[in-house]
């Protein structure tokens, strides 16, 4: 599910936070080879505006590209230094992994699409998680926090894999 974060807004994002996130950047490049295209704060307008992506891969996942959506989503962001806050950037997106342009640029701000964002937003603040990505086990009506370590996927894998059997054997 999706998180939302930053709710529709045109205003340009804050030069503090704009800062704030290209020395976030900058540290991520640092400690794990991420790569990034910093032209994004030159080439682009930033907007603290997540609602729309969030929208987008809701829209995708219906059609089995809620995956190609987010990917896509975030390369468009951090190496092609497009902004995933714009309904044109989304639009683009779309045409590129298949779907119906016409009937996406329909439904992108519908009230529809706007009220399942609504939804799971709801349902990840109700969920023992700090942030996102986040992965949470279901058993029993009863939600465990699975933590994942991004600096070591090799083992943090085996980890995760011990912790959701020993959680599925109803162990701590």
């Amino acid at each position: 599910m999706v998180g939302g974060l930053a709710e529709d807004s045109n205003s340009p994002m804050p030069e503090k936070m704009q800062t704030f996130l290209q020395q976030t950047w900058h540290k991520i490049s640092a400690e794990l080879g991420t790569t990034f295209n910093f032209d994004f704060w030159s080439l682009c307008q930033p907007k603290r505006s997540t609602y729309p992506s969030c929208r987008a891969i809701i829209f995708a996942r219906k059609y089995h590209k809620e995956h190609a959506m987010c990917l896509a989503i975030q390369q468009a962001y951090y190496l092609h230094a497009q902004n995933p806050s714009e309904i044109s950037t989304l639009t683009q997106i779309a045409a590129a992994i298949g779907l119906d342009v016409d009937l996406f640029a329909q439904q992108i701000n519908s009230n529809t699409l706007k009220q399942q964002l609504a939804d799971e937003i709801t349902m990840a603040r109700n969920m023992p998680i700090q942030g996102f990505p986040s992965l949470v086990l279901a058993v029993n009506d009863e939600l465990f926090s699975i933590p994942i370590d991004y600096k070591d996927c090799a083992t943090s894998y085996d980890k995760v894999l011990d912790i959701l059997t020993n959680q599925l054997k109803g162990e701590s």
